[in-house]
């Protein structure tokens, strides 16, 4: 879903930070059991950072980026 500086996100020192919590699903044995033998209609949350951005007049996309909570 995309995002808009100000709205849902700030720069701040070169970061990007974000007015809401985002979360890494840390995946199990027996969750990941579940998952593979569709035990469970649905996933967990699991939020994931992509940029796009512009360099030299071209749009670039940085997908999968790594994030850790404020603080």
């Amino acid at each position: 879903m995309p995002q808009s500086e100000g709205e849902d996100y700030e720069v701040e020192d070169g970061e990007l930070v974000f007015n809401r919590l985002l979360v890494r699903e840390r995946v199990g044995f027996w969750r990941w059991t579940a998952m593979f033998f569709a035990l469970f209609g649905s996933y967990g949350r699991n939020d994931t950072v992509d940029v796009q951005y512009e360099v030299a007049g071209r749009k670039q996309v940085a997908t999968g980026l790594d994030f850790h909570p404020a603080g």
